[in-house]
């Protein structure tokens, strides 16, 4: 389709990670791409600026780049230098502050020192040094104490915060995610233990400022592209006429058809953003609240990006079911058997309409971490050129 007198032979919905990243690399393969963004701003839930005081804060929340990927980290350096970031998670239990994922650290402030060094020299023993444990396999274990240790995480560290976090009984809580939470048999403080972690220098919109500058790529900002576009039957029309180039769609795949099956189902988050005259707030850059609160963690800004500045600002997250309301962001799927079929239900409607490909966590209602996502733009746009 032409806008004046330029031709655009791709149109990516969507200007977060996923849609950057296939944008710049259809852009270099000579295509001529269109970024169509709802939001007034570029990056995603990565967007980060700073706030009336001068504190680079993340407004959609903390995002940390971690990974073991090469590919990953090599692709984004290209972008952005880092500021080399291990990020360490405290949780707040009844008052005391104690390292998460749950380590050799935790164990000795949660136990005394004989029975601490006791059950140290026992994990070590049956799982090894540097070792992470589903808390569901220490369960199972045949020795009572090592059972106790998997009980403590579980009620202490896990079980609250679940609640909170996905507005879950223990009873309607999944097993499987039980099983994920690790014990760390390490003295390893930093919540990754990926040797690729840290932030992009000067933030993370810099960074996508840097992927979308090129002469390929026009991004529109403030445009809902489905006031422009519409999927049906077997094509897709853009500005009223039909488009054949690629179109990459990464945003919420059931409100691209207006929720005519039922919305699918994510958890929300609210954040309260608060800035401190004070030189430090709580000592670390992440505190989770785990049996206590009705917010999940509190984030200082300051000690993620390592900025100098005389005050602090922090943001306090509170979790909630997604509506779809006005402001509200879908964040994270609920992935269930119900869910993935009503899913599928929205993307048969897709699957005959040739060139439309989804990428995403919302397009694909599914959780990625950024170097995930990054794979996995990577892979599509190989897959399409």
């Amino acid at each position: 389709m032409k806008e004046g007198k330029r031709m655009f032979n791709s149109i990516i919905i969507g200007a977060g990670i996923a849609g950057s990243v296939a944008a710049r690399e259809l852009a270099e393969t000579g295509r001529k791409v269109l970024v169509l963004e709802q939001r007034d701003h570029i990056g995603g839930n990565c967007y980060d600026e700073p706030d009336e005081h001068g504190i680079l804060i993340h407004k959609y929340g903390p995002h940390i780049f971690h990974t073991r990927e090469k590919r990953a980290y090599d692709y984004l350096s290209r972008f952005t230098q880092w500021y080399e970031f291990g990020h360490e998670v405290v949780a707040n239990v009844h008052g005391a502050l104690i390292p998460v994922p749950f380590n050799l650290n935790t164990l000795h402030m949660v136990y005394e020192k004989e029975k601490a060094d006791a059950l140290e020299k026992k994990l070590i023993d049956a799982f090894g040094m540097e070792t992470r444990v589903p808390i569901l396999k220490l369960r199972e274990h045949k020795d009572p104490e090592i059972r106790q240790i998997a009980d403590y995480v579980y009620e202490n560290i896990f079980l609250h915060y679940t609640m909170k976090q996905w507005g879950q009984t223990p009873e309607e809580i999944d097993p499987s995610v039980t099983g994920r939470v690790p014990v760390l048999i390490s003295y390893d403080n930093r919540y990754f233990q990926e040797p690729y972690q840290g932030m992009p220098l000067k933030g993370y919109t810099p960074m996508f400022e840097a992927m979308l500058n090129h002469p390929n790529i026009t991004v529109q900002t403030g445009t809902d592209a489905r006031r422009r576009m519409s999927f049906t039957e077997d094509k897709v029309l853009f500005d009223g006429g039909p488009f054949s180039g690629e179109v990459i769609y990464t945003g919420p795949l059931d409100e691209l058809f207006d929720c005519r099956f039922g919305r699918l189902p994510y958890r929300s988050l609210d954040f309260d953003f608060e800035y401190l005259d004070q030189e430090d707030y709580q000592g670390h850059s992440v505190v989770n609240y785990t049996v206590s609160e009705d917010f999940t963690r509190i984030t200082e800004f300051k000690y993620l990006t390592g900025q100098k500045a005389p005050g602090t600002t922090i943001v306090r997250e509170y979790p909630f079911a997604y509506t779809g309301a006005e402001g509200e962001i879908p964040y994270y799927a609920i992935a269930n058997e119900e869910n993935e079929k009503l899913y599928d239900r929205y993307k048969k409607l897709l699957d005959r309409i040739p060139n439309v490909w989804l990428l995403g966590r919302l397009a694909e209602y599914k959780y990625y971490n950024i170097d995930a996502m990054v794979l996995k733009a990577l892979r599509l746009t190989e897959k399409i050129k």
